[in-house]
Order: C-alpha cells, then structure tokens, then sequence
C-alpha cells in the first residue's frame, strides 16, 4: 500500500477526525503485525509472545496517546518501533526475573538484533546498549530502533529521518559495531 491513504487518514486523525481513526485501522494493523511477526520470526512454536499480541499492544499504546500529532506514515511507523523495542524489552525483563542466574549462552550481537524473547538477557542487553548509544548519537540509535525493531527498510527510515539511504547504511553499520562492542564488554 502506497504511504499516502495512510499519511491522509493519520492527519485527519490528528486533526480530531475520529472516522480516520476508523479507517486507518485496518491499514496500518496489518502492517503492525507484519513488523511483529518480522521480530518473531524464527521463534520455537507455542512462544508467549505472538505476533498479533505484539501488534495489538503496540497499536493500543498509540491509539490511547493523548495527542497524536502524526506527520506522516514513517512518523507513525517509527513511534511503533520504538513502541515494540519497549514491549520486547519488557516482555524480556519478565523473563528474565524468572530465570535469574548464571549460564548464560554467549551471541553475537547481530543475533541479537534479532528481537528474541527466548534470550532475554540478550534482549535486555541490546537495550541497554542502545540506550547508552542514543545518549552518544540519537540518530544511530534511531536507525537501529527502526530498522530492527520496527523492521523498517533503509528506504523507509532514510525517508523517515530526512537522511540519505547511504547515510542510513553508514549508519546501521557505525551503530552495530558499536553495540557489539558495548554488549561485549557488559559480559
């Protein structure tokens, strides 16, 4: 689906059209759960988090925000993923209160990136990492939110950012080593 029905409906949501907010369900619902199920993928059968739970949460944090002030599709694309980074990682840290102690398996961190809730101590790292990286560069941390967490393309978050498609590929690059690196010596 082209951007633009979905930017149209976003706006005149924001505008108080309570209707766009009718229409623009389906749409962008769809493509929540595609992203979620992007994160999921790979996961053993029978996981406690599913990709329509993931999709679900996501959408209702952002349809009870108390003003929405959508630009455009990639805007509200962008605050999903930040939004599925925060489910994952609290979904992660439940886990992981469960399962406290030592023994843990050690992953590369493009394993990681692979939002997994079966490894919740990798899930809690990666976040923890990206935290410290936006406090240093918000942009990488950005493009690493949207790309891997929101399963954005560089296309889409280049276009999201305002920034070139090889800005954004430098980018992913510079903030995965960068992570790797920071996960590494968190062990």
């Amino acid at each position: 689906m082209s951007p633009q029905p979905i930017t149209r409906l976003l706006v005149d949501w924001s505008q108080g059209n309570a209707l766009a907010l009718d229409q623009l369900t389906p749409l962008v619902y769809d493509e929540l759960r595609k992203l979620a199920g992007s994160y999921l993928r790979g996961e053993k059968p029978g996981h406690t988090l599913q990709p329509t739970a993931l999709a679900h949460e996501a959408y209702l944090r952002m349809v009870d925000q108390n003003q929405q002030n959508w630009q455009n599709r990639s805007h509200f694309f962008g605050v999903a993923a930040h939004l599925m980074r925060l489910i994952l990682v609290d979904h992660a840290r439940k886990n992981r209160a469960g399962k406290r102690g030592g023994g843990a398996n050690k992953v590369e961190v493009k394993e990681v990136m692979i939002a997994s809730p079966e490894r919740p101590d990798d899930v809690v790292a990666l976040d923890e990492a990206l935290t410290k990286l936006a406090g240093i560069d918000e942009r990488k941390a950005k493009i690493i939110e949207m790309r891997y967490f929101g399963g954005m393309t560089v296309e889409e978050t280049a276009h999201a950012l305002g920034i070139s498609t090889a800005t954004v590929a430098r980018d992913t690059q510079m903030a995965q080593l960068w992570l790797c690196r920071e996960i590494k010596s968190g062990e």
